[in-house]
């Protein structure tokens, strides 16, 4: 299983500081595709339960009069710019349509855009720290930081950190203060809980609200209201991911092709889509 590491020594090859848009796309295409998808989900999830942001979004109807429209919507505009690279035209048209949509909500505190990124760097981070079939190198934990780092820059936020240690302080902080209770968010929990309840295999539907709310931290449990699960089935679901991880890192073979090689498949968008027309 030499070649299991493979990308991970091609990857220490690179400069994170200049290569990060490469880095970071064998990241999610090919290391660890399932993870990143997850653990990106949990963190815009958890990036909207700031009692700002949630009411914002409550107030659009997009996360709970079209919730897989709108998960559809920013999947695309994410994994566009992820698998082109900025500079792409793909990439470029992603950037525009993510600014365009965020225009009439100019008044956000800009660090509230902050914290959106720097839960895209932290949240994915700490999830494969914990659940990776590896943990990631000094050069993937730098890329990601800089990958997010670099989208700021193109949507014009202000005030990222200035490197990936100070990202995990400020967002720990800021995380700390301004994640409260509040019922925008809660409302936003169940329509994001409706989904994953869909995805869950049918003999898992009897543990679904359990295992949804075990897979969130605290924190997040209490902004949005919810209980702790009780303890048999937070230590099932901590195995079960556990054991997935050791299974990939000695059983599981590199992928020869890597995630969104045919584009980027939706429900929503089922005969493609016009990257101008996505979102609300």
């Amino acid at each position: 299983m030499r070649t299991r590491y493979a990308n991970l020594a091609r990857t220490r090859t690179l400069d994170p500081a200049r290569d990060y848009e490469q880095i970071f796309r064998t990241m999610l295409r090919f290391e660890f595709p399932w993870d990143l998808r997850l653990a990106l989900n949990l963190a815009f999830n958890r990036s909207f339960s700031v009692p700002a942001v949630a009411e914002i979004l409550i107030g659009t109807g997009e996360l709970t009069e079209r919730p897989r429209k709108r998960a559809d919507d920013t999947g695309i505009l994410m994994y566009e710019m992820v698998l082109h690279g900025f500079d792409h035209p793909r990439a470029r048209a992603a950037i525009r349509r993510v600014n365009q949509i965020h225009r009439p909500y100019r008044h956000v505190s800009p660090d509230e855009y902050v914290y959106v990124l720097a839960a895209g760097v932290v949240l994915p981070l700490r999830w494969l720290d914990r659940y990776g079939w590896r943990r990631p190198c000094c050069h993937e934990r730098e890329a990601t930081y800089q990958y997010f780092r670099e989208l700021g820059r193109h949507m014009n936020v202000t005030g990222m950190p200035a490197s990936l240690a100070e990202t995990e302080a400020w967002f720990e902080s800021y995380d700390r203060t301004h994640l409260i209770p509040n019922e925008a968010a809660a409302t936003i929990e169940r329509t994001t809980r409706e989904r994953m309840l869909k995805r869950l295999p049918r003999p898992l539907s009897p543990l679904g609200n359990s295992l949804v709310s075990a897979i969130y931290d605290e924190r997040q449990r209490k902004v949005a209201g919810l209980a702790t699960p009780p303890w048999p089935v937070r230590a099932a679901l901590h195995t079960a991911l556990t054991t997935r991880s050791r299974l990939i890192r000695h059983l599981h073979r590199p992928r020869p092709v890597g995630l969104f090689e045919d584009g980027i498949p939706t429900r929503t968008y089922p005969d493609g889509y016009d990257i101008s027309q996505v979102g609300p």
